[in-house]
This record gives C-alpha cells, sequence and structure tokens, in this order.
C-alpha cells in the first residue's frame, strides 16, 4: 500500500507542478478558442491540460518500475507497457484536436486504434463470467472486439461529460478511488497477482486527476480539453478491462459450502462485470442520452448542444459549483454503493443507506424548484433567495430610486448566479418630471 501510495502522490505532483508551465505554453500556441454557444463559461480559457496529465502518468510508471513489489507488475505482464502506448496514441490525438479542431470520425478512428494497440500487446478481455454459467472463454475476435468497445464507450463517456470546470476530473478521480479499493482488495485478500496492474493505473489515475484539479476547479485556469478527457477514460478503460477479462474466477476458489452460500461468496466474481459501469454509470447515461436526442433530431451523434446532464442542472437553476458536487455526489454514490455491496451482498443496511442517500440527492437535485416559507426568526441563517422581501411604502419618485438601486438575488432565473440590476424602465420618466420642475 505504501508504494501504491508513493506513486499516487508523485503522480499527483508532476501532474501539479506540470499544468502551470503547460497553461503559458498552450497560450503562447494560441490553444484558447473561441467560446462557443455551448460553452458555460465566459472568457476564452487555454486547452492541453492533457500534456501535464500524460507526463505525470509517465512519471507513474517510471516511479512504480523501480519500486521493490510494483516493479514485479512490470516483470510478469506486459500490460503496462501496452496501457503507455495506447495511453501516447490517444493524448497525440487529443492534443491535435485541442490545437487544430479534428474531425469527429477521425478521432473516433483513432480511439479504436488505440485499443487495438493495447490488444495487440495483451491487454485484452479473455473470458468473462457469467451468472449461472460460470466462466466462458472468447475467442480472440470476441476479445478484441469487446475490448475495443468498452474503451471506446469509456473514453467517448468521460469526453461528454467534461462540460463544467472540474467536472470530469473530479468524476474520474472518484470512480478511480472505488476500483481502486476494489482491484487492492481482489490482490491482497485474495492473493492474486493479475489485479495488481489494475491496481496499479487506478493509483496512477487517481494522482493525474487530484494533480489537476487545483488548476481546474471553478474558475478553471486551464481547461484538460480532448487530450486529457480522452486519455483519463483509456486509462479508466484499461483498469477495468485488466481486472475484468485476465482474473480466472476459479482462482478465487469461492465455490464452497452451501449454495446459498456459493451465492454470495461468488459476488465479487460478477462486480467486475457491473463495477466498471457502475464506476462510469453517469458519464455513460449523459452519453446514451446524447445520442439518442440527436439522432431523434435528425442531427449527428457527435454533434454538440446544450443538452447534457450539468446543462440541464445550470438550467434548473443550480450554480456551477452546486451543479459539479451534484455529479461528484451521485458518481460517489454509484460507485462507493457497488464496491459495499462487492463486499458484504447479504447486508440489507447497505441497500438501505443506498436509497436514504439516493433520496437526499434526490431533494438536493429538486431543491431550486422550490422556495419554502422561511420563518423570520430563521432568515439571517438561510440563502438570500429563501428570505422574505419587506414591503417598503415610500413616495412614487423614492420608490423609482430604491427599486433603481436594489439589485436582483443571486440565483434568479435568467441571472445565471450573478448580480444584475433591474431594467431602468422608470429612469426616462423620473428625467421628465425633473425637466418639467
Amino acid at each position: 500500500m505504501r508504494e501504491y501510495l508513493l506513486t499516487l502522490c508523485i503522480t499527483a505532483a508532476v501532474t501539479y507542478l506540470l499544468t502551470g508551465p503547460v497553461r503559458k505554453f498552450a497560450i503562447v500556441a494560441g490553444a484558447m478558442p473561441e467560446i462557443r454557444a455551448r460553452d458555460v463559461h465566459r472568457e476564452p480559457t487555454p486547452r492541453l491540460g492533457g500534456i501535464a496529465m500524460f507526463f505525470g502518468l509517465c512519471a507513474g510508471l517510471l516511479v512504480a518500475d523501480h519500486l521493490t513489489n510494483l516493479s514485479e507488475v512490470f516483470e510478469k505482464s506486459n500490460e503496462p507497457r501496452a496501457l503507455l502506448s495506447g495511453a501516447a496514441l490517444i493524448w497525440l490525438i487529443g492534443v491535435l484536436d485541442d490545437k487544430f479542431e479534428i474531425d469527429a470520425l477521425i478521432k473516433l478512428g483513432g480511439q479504436m486504434i488505440a485499443a487495438g494497440v493495447m490488444v495487440m500487446q495483451g491487454l485484452t478481455i479473455l473470458w468473462l463470467p457469467i451468472p449461472s454459467v460460470g466462466s466462458v472463454a472468447l475467442t480472440q475476435w470476441q476479445g478484441t472486439l469487446l475490448t475495443v468497445a468498452l474503451v471506446v464507450i469509456t473514453i467517448n463517456a468521460v469526453n461528454f461529460v467534461d462540460g463544467l470546470d472540474g467536472l470530469a476530473a473530479g468524476m474520474v478521480c472518484i470512480a478511480a478511488a472505488a476500483f481502486f479499493l476494489y482491484a487492492y482488495r481482489i490482490w491482497y485478500s485474495y492473493g492474486i497477482e493479475a489485479a495488481a496492474p489494475a491496481t496499479l493505473f487506478s493509483a496512477i489515475l487517481m494522482g493525474m486527476c487530484l494533480g489537476f484539479l487545483p488548476h481546474n476547479m471553478h474558475p478553471a485556469r486551464i481547461f484538460m480539453g480532448d487530450s486529457g478527457s480522452m486519455l483519463i477514460g483509456l486509462v479508466l478503460a484499461a483498469g477495468a478491462i485488466s481486472i475484468t477479462g485476465q482474473i480466472d474466477p476459479d482462482a478465487l476458489k469461492l465455490f464452497a459450502g452451501s449454495e446459498k452460500a456459493a451465492v454470495h461468496q461468488t459476488v465479487p466474481v460478477y462486480i467486475p462485470l457491473l463495477l466498471p459501469l457502475s464506476i462510469i454509470a453517469v458519464p455513460a447515461a449523459d452519453l446514451i442520452s446524447a445520442i439518442v436526442r440527436r439522432t431523434w433530431r435528425g442531427q449527428s451523434p457527435f454533434a454538440a448542444d446544450r443538452g447534457h446532464l450539468h446543462h440541464r442542472l445550470l438550467e434548473i437553476g443550480h450554480s456551477h459549483s452546486r451543479a459539479v458536487w451534484i455529479m461528484y455526489f451521485w458518481s460517489a454514490l454509484i460507485a462507493f454503493g457497488s464496491l459495499a455491496y462487492s463486499v458484504n451482498s447479504a447486508s440489507m443496511w447497505i441497500v438501505l443507506g443506498v436509497v436514504f442517500l439516493s433520496t437526499i440527492g434526490l431533494v438536493l437535485l429538486l431543491l431550486p424548484r422550490f422556495t419554502p416559507r422561511v420563518p423570520m426568526w430563521a432568515q439571517a441563517v438561510v440563502p438570500p433567495r429563501y428570505r422574505r422581501r419587506r414591503p417598503v411604502v415610500v413616495d412614487s419618485v423614492e420608490s423609482v430610486e430604491v427599486e433603481q438601486r436594489t439589485p436582483v438575488a443571486v440565483g434568479v432565473a435568467g441571472v445565471n448566479g450573478a448580480t444584475a440590476l433591474r431594467a431602468r424602465s422608470h429612469a426616462p420618466e423620473r428625467r421628465k418630471a425633473e425637466t418639467s420642475r
């Protein structure tokens, strides 16, 4: 565990320290595209943050290769080299897209080639644990197609959700943390060394995201761009593929005792099928809804719009930061809920806890739709948008002056969180009155 934490810290430090120089380089290189209709930021912001994240990935792999225990991962498995090869290719495509805006179909082809490179070097799904059937071996073509599909879906899911400051990096970091705990449990508790690469990938991925987040939180000083979003999506998919298709379920030796006990004990065997999907459940839902929405309108599935989940949160009335934290909450609930169920599937407390937290999440999600009547004694402790406005009885001229000087409360629909003044429709009338005097 200490070596994993050291690798995580080195990756985070390198990513954090390089992001500042990369930002200056992006400004000089002109990687600051104009604000588009679907963007929510108001000032041009440099991209290419994926450059720092890629060098953080390289630093993490280099440090792990020189540690006593983690160096065995590189000796017994070719998966770290496969990950680095695929990551370098997808990162290069992302850098070119951040600078020159590559066509969507070309990016899709590059994603498939990057996945194919990893498959050629051994990072592929060999078998699948199917409930009530057991372990099913896959042919070479079946494993290749399934691996490429999982990589492409994960990359685009992360890329689609990258729409608010700190959103993609934070959600992937949460997913990587849950996946790290699961992979480490398989490796440490069951003594299966085949889970070590996935554990290493998750630790490095957490370091990449944690190192970049301080520069990317609202208001962001730099965006990761496609060079970063596609990169972390590929690393996340690589960990899921490694632990799903490389570990033999029979090695867990769980099939013992009564049938009921065997059912509960074999849950960790089937969780690899669910956990990779659960950790990207929110981005995947956004991806599917975007494809259906655009296809229904007769548009290309890759045509950009403002219908993503984070855009809808802003339309409901949430601020930028609150929308990001809500997405964090749901990602953590799904990912760690699945992790807890894999540890103890027979506990009803886990189900009740997930239901309770889901209820709280729904209340927070719909909170801007409601304006409760707060008692007078509680006016000082609630946000301004929930406070009652006291009527002011003044003459007509004074009421015009008060109305002109009174700012609109933050959070009112149509203001998007900024402070604004009321319409000055009475100003010409006031000038006429003063002139007549």
